[in-house]
Order: C-alpha cells, then structure tokens, then sequence
C-alpha cells in the first residue's frame, strides 16, 4: 500500500509528534506508516481522514499488484 501521510504532513507544516498528540498514537507509529512499515487500523485512517478533511483515499492507495 501506498500513502501520502509524510506528504500531507509536509502541507500542513506538523511534526510526526504534533500529528500523534492529535491523533492519540506515537511518534513511531506515524513514522511507520509514512515508511510503509505498519499499516493503519481503519480506525486511525478515519482519524486521520477527520484531522486533514480529507477522504481515506486520500491517503492511502492499493500497489497495483494489491488490487
């Protein structure tokens, strides 16, 4: 799976820390995700689709060999 969480971040200006406190997880569970390493429960993704006002789909993104 792909995603733009780094870049999305990158837009709004935060730290992966700022983007945890708000979101209630760890710096490293954030950092996970931008390097693909953890997938997000679709609980996190909702959280942040609702902090960015933005659709899930904005985030995330299936490999073509996923689909």
């Amino acid at each position: 799976m792909k995603n733009r969480l780094k870049v999305e971040r990158a837009i709004l200006n935060i730290t992966q820390e700022e983007l945890a406190e708000r979101i209630g997880v760890s710096r490293q569970t954030i950092n996970s995700i931008e390097t693909n390493r953890f997938v997000p429960s679709t609980v996190l993704a909702l959280k942040l689709s609702k902090l960015f006002g933005k659709s899930v789909n904005d985030f995330f993104e299936l490999e073509s060999d996923e689909k």
